[in-house]
């Protein structure tokens, strides 16, 4: 007998079903190589894609739900993601984090073959990311051999020194040799951040191959993009209805 579906908040699945969905229509991802999830706090579960299973056909029953304290599945009749305990090694450690992303997008991934951070060259990047887009050293072999999809995560998080704030102003990092991982405060939030890391990468080998020792704007100008889109005097966009603040 199938499992009831557990009492979650209103909408997550959906939304962590089309941030998936969103992956292969936005180019950051071939076949199956990358997934969302998405966490309700306040029951302490999150819902994340199943392993292996293409976009085409993934639907809302074949979403896992899994147990933040403990990574225990309580629903779902698929084995999750193979990066399921990054996912929740990142929710534990940084309680602003609603929504995680994993995609092996193309010039993000250069980045991380390269074991280079992607590094603020203009405005467009600065408009979300408050500083470069971190690498991680390589993982040990200690690391690789037990809990390898944990100590992913925990090598985010050290290089974000636990620092949830840094995790709010930079929404993301590459782990070497692998690929990015983004965040945001919903699923949604976090793909779009999936997509923004995928675009900064390319603009910024684009900027080298034209001028391979371009220096970054000065930071009053990268300062002033962060902050008209996030904190307290952000006045970017148009509050959507029933809000008051932009968005």
């Amino acid at each position: 007998m199938t499992a009831p579906v557990p009492a979650l908040r209103d909408g997550l699945r959906q939304e962590v079903l089309e941030a998936n969905l969103a992956i292969p229509r936005a180019g950051l991802a071939a076949l199956t190589w990358g997934n969302v999830s998405g966490i309700d706090r306040e029951a302490g579960l999150f819902v994340i894609k199943p392993s292996g299973v293409p976009y085409d056909s993934l639907t809302l029953e074949d979403l896992v739900t899994v147990r933040l304290s403990d990574g225990e599945i309580v629903h779902g009749r698929l084995r999750p993601s193979t990066d399921t305990e990054t996912h929740r090694s990142l929710y534990r450690a940084f309680p602003s984090v609603g929504g995680v992303t994993h995609t092996h997008s193309t010039h993000a991934v250069a980045f991380a073959q390269a074991r280079r951070e992607i590094p603020v060259l203009g405005t467009t990047h600065a408009d979300t990311f408050n500083g470069p887009v971190p690498c991680t050293p390589d993982l040990t072999p200690q690391q690789c051999a037990t809990d390898y999809e944990y100590n992913t995560g925990q090598a985010i998080v050290d290089l974000l020194n636990s620092d949830d704030t840094r995790a709010a102003e930079v929404p993301g990092a590459l782990v070497a040799g692998h690929g990015p991982f983004t965040w945001g405060p919903t699923a949604r939030k976090s793909l779009e951040h999936a997509v923004i890391c995928e675009a900064v990468a390319d603009i910024a080998l684009h900027t080298f191959a034209l001028a391979p020792t371009s220096p970054p704007p000065p930071q009053h100008l990268l300062d002033r993009h962060y902050t008209r889109k996030h904190g307290p005097d952000a006045y970017y966009g148009n509050p959507d209805p029933g809000r008051t603040t932009p968005v």
